[in-house]
């Protein structure tokens, strides 16, 4: 947790870096909690280091969900076998997944007398629905790959010999003729409607970011590269151009 979080820091100000691919190593992209510690397993579970005292008797799944939540860069996820627990619900706070034709994921917490974490309770309904949502997490049962496409939980599958060079194709390509100042505030706009009640909180706030991207170089550089049919070099970066109060009034909103 506190690695990928620090990554995640570093992600953010490296403007070299337009989205971020996480995969597993080795045969499971991550088997979830060591019960090797037997019917002790889960007590203290929460409790994280020093660096983190706000953070203590929380959840660290979930601390490494909400900050994937506010990463201004693409996330996606390549699972390259299972994912169980854990291993799937982090997977939740990204924009993309795909899955190689190994992958399986268990949502397997109520089987072991807990409940879900990572704010999986919030993320899982809002990709597969409240009802598929419920019946993984009743019963805990395994999903293949196929399975795991059908409801919506990965948008591609690739074969096992294939799924890292496509994973990594596919991030390169997916952003490349995109502002990196719009993407960051796309997935932040995108991400912080889900829990609206209606569409007038993201009418008012595009209209605010259509109004300041709108006097941008990035603008500038979208239209006149469209007019001479050339690859846009958009000059405005993540690190020094994203507004000020972009992230102040996505949160008042």
């Amino acid at each position: 947790m506190e690695e990928l979080c620090d990554a995640f820091d570093v992600i953010d100000n490296d403007d070299k870096i337009r989205a971020t691919l996480i995969t597993g190593s080795g045969r499971a992209f991550c088997a979830g909690a060591d019960l090797s510690g037997g019917e002790n397993t889960f007590v203290d579970k929460f409790d994280t280091s020093e660096e983190y005292p706000q953070d203590y008797n929380k959840d660290a799944g979930g601390i490494l969900t909400l900050r994937m939540y506010k990463s201004l860069k693409p996330i996606i996820t390549a699972c390259n076998g299972p994912a169980v627990g854990v291993g799937a619900t982090l997977q939740l706070a990204a924009d993309i997944r795909i899955a190689s034709t190994s992958a399986r994921f268990g949502f397997v917490f109520l089987n072991r007398g807990i409940v879900n974490d990572a704010s999986s309770s919030w993320f899982l309904p809002k990709i597969v629905g409240i009802s598929k949502a419920l019946e993984l997490c009743f019963s805990g049962k395994i999903i293949d790959a196929n399975e795991a496409k059908e409801i919506g939980l990965v948008s591609y599958i690739f074969e096992d010999d294939e799924m890292l060079q496509k994973s990594l194709d596919y991030c390169k390509d997916l952003a490349k003729k995109s502002a990196p100042v719009s993407v960051a505030m796309a997935r932040r706009l995108f991400w912080t409607s889900l829990g609206d009640n209606g569409p007038d909180r993201s009418h008012d706030l595009e209209s605010i970011f259509i109004s300041s991207r709108g006097k941008s170089g990035d603008a500038r550089e979208g239209v006149t590269s469209f007019l001479e049919k050339r690859p846009a070099d958009f000059p405005n970066s993540v690190s020094e151009d994203l507004p000020k109060d972009f992230l102040e009034k996505i949160e008042k909103k």
